[in-house]
């Protein structure tokens, strides 16, 4: 469990009432990793989502290297291709990042890596589920952020496909 106050300095959990900031305290932990830490891969089944308390993080998606010589079909057919993280947004302080874990089917869309040294508040998400399930009204307003989160990272994915082509 984390303090509840926190939780309510940051935007995200503005407006919500001391018994919904209760509930993320008691599902949340703080946690400390280094930089090049990777919090999960797109695909990954996630099990809690992260508010960046310090440092920065990066949205990552990974790709064929193409600068590694011999990536041939048997690579493609093998699965062992060289990788690479193509960053698609940014998470700063106050952010949060691994919302996938509240939307089914609980995979991650993207991964996440540590740029800096980071501080981050993990939510465990199945508690939370469990108490929108107990209070609709706050499950809804988790929802509509949640969905603000993901309407901007789509922005920033586009903004950063089009910069790439230019």
């Amino acid at each position: 469990m984390v303090s509840p106050e926190l939780i309510r300095r940051y935007p995200f959990f503005a407006g919500l009432d001391l018994d919904q900031i209760n509930t993320l305290a008691q599902a949340a932990t703080e946690r400390s990793v280094d930089e090049g830490h990777r919090f999960f891969r797109e695909g990954d089944q996630l099990d809690e989502f992260y508010l960046l308390v310090e440092g920065s993080v990066a949205v990552v998606m990974e790709v064929p290297d193409r600068e590694v010589a011999m990536q041939d079909i048997s690579g493609q057919i093998t699965g062992e291709m060289q990788m690479k993280d193509i960053v698609v947004s940014g998470v700063g302080t106050g952010d949060i990042f691994g919302w996938s874990c509240l939307v089914p089917p609980y995979q991650a869309s993207a991964g996440a890596v540590a740029t800096t040294p980071c501080r981050v508040v993990a939510f465990d998400g199945r508690k939370l589920l469990e108490a929108f399930d107990d209070d609709c009204r706050f499950g809804y307003v988790m929802t509509q952020r949640v969905t603000t989160v993901m309407r901007e990272r789509l922005r920033d994915m586009r903004i950063e496909s089009l910069s790439t082509r230019l």
